[in-house]
């Protein structure tokens, strides 16, 4: 049996995709909370009760795994953009024997860019594969394949699910924290304007601001500690996929990648515990030695 048939049947739920649950439920405190504020809003014009109204807002999210959504808003969403006809060929070259070493149609994935000067990618939703600029600008054919590859893997453990769920549940927290913004400027703004002369109102406005200010942190703070945990389950999933790579037969490509980073000077292990936290991803010099220590034990085999 083709090396690439098992793969393709190996796309399940791994436990790195369990442990991304984590900061989905890390979320959904502020999440009831930003959406109880839109359904306050929302029963003035139409009667439907809070349960309802949650309910359809979270399975909306399912929208987001369909590729045409996928096309039209989640990569909107996400601040990318679908590629240039020059950055669609070039996509399409590398993606090209990876789709055919896993047997998947080249047009079951939608691949798309993001402008960054990083060699950056992710997956997220069930066929959305987001590529930097940079990286297409900058990486050989069979480096980007191995990018690719890396992406496809995420995909077939699954691990995109709760990620993209999480990114769903995070757009009312973030919008309800920008209105909170924007109503504490006004507020600024107006005990500047009108409360100068009074030292009652200027208290009043000033107690306005800050608590809207407060409560649009505590929102945003949210978010950060849910990415905080989702980077900390993350670093595995990124070490299971580039195993997966290696498997399908994209090892040497993808450490080729990877070592454009180490030589950027960003291939090394952060220092400090604070940044480890914030960094998505492993040490690329960490990931470029298991993936050689894999290469000897497995030596990869022709793709068919």
């Amino acid at each position: 049996m083709p090396r690439s048939d098992r793969l393709q049947r190996q796309r399940r739920i791994d436990g790195y995709a369990v442990a991304a649950i984590a900061p989905v439920v890390a979320l959904l405190p502020a999440w009831l909370v930003a959406v109880a504020a839109f359904w306050w809003v929302a029963q003035l014009f139409v009667p439907v009760s809070f349960p309802l109204f949650a309910i359809v807002w979270f399975l909306a999210g399912a929208l987001l795994f369909l590729r045409p959504v996928q096309r039209l808003i989640l990569i909107r969403l996400l601040g990318a953009r679908m590629p240039t006809r020059e950055e669609n060929d070039a996509l399409q070259s590398a993606w090209r024997p990876v789709a055919q070493a896993n047997h998947i149609p080249l047009g079951k994935f939608v691949l798309s860019v993001t402008d960054s000067e990083d060699l950056n990618a992710f997956a997220s939703g069930g066929h959305l594969v987001v590529v930097s600029s940079w990286a297409i600008n900058n990486l050989s054919r069979n480096e980007l394949s191995g990018v690719l590859a890396h992406e496809l893997s995420h995909h077939m453990g699954m691990h995109t699910i709760a990620l993209t769920i999480g990114q769903w549940l995070s757009v009312p927290i973030i919008v309800l924290a920008r209105i909170g913004f924007f109503f504490q400027n006004i507020a600024h703004a107006a005990t500047d304007t009108f409360a100068r002369q009074s030292s009652g109102a200027s208290l009043i406005g000033r107690t306005i601001a800050g608590s809207l200010t407060i409560i649009s942190w505590v929102f945003l703070s949210m978010i950060s500690l849910a990415q905080i945990i989702s980077n900390v389950a993350g670093k595995g999933a990124e070490f299971k996929a580039d195993e997966t790579v290696v498997a399908m037969g994209f090892g040497r490509e993808l450490r080729d990648a990877l070592r454009l980073v180490i030589a950027s000077g960003n291939g090394e292990r952060a220092t400090h515990w604070r940044d480890r936290i914030v960094t998505a991803h492993p040490p690329a010099r960490t990931r470029v030695a298991r993936i050689d220590a894999q290469l000897r034990k497995n030596p990869p085999q022709n793709r068919r």
